[in-house]
């Protein structure tokens, strides 16, 4: 694993206690880690009927409606 990789993970590592104040903006639903097709961080919404995948950069979540995509 490089360096930089390695970096972006450790970056999105969240305490528990900041990780249960994060949720969806569309849905309301709890967020969970994840990782996209390519293997870079997301945050996914747990929404049975709407799930929805946010893009991780530069390991801050990019929690807006307009960067959301389906799961």
């Amino acid at each position: 694993m490089s360096g930089d990789r390695q970096d972006e993970e450790a970056a999105t590592t969240l305490e528990p206690w900041a990780r249960a104040l994060l949720r969806c903006p569309v849905t309301g639903a709890e967020l969970v880690d994840g990782t996209d097709a390519d293997g870079r961080p997301v945050l996914v919404s747990q929404d049975a009927e709407r799930p929805l995948v946010y893009p991780v950069r530069d390991g801050i979540p990019v929690l807006l409606a307009d960067e959301a995509r389906p799961a």
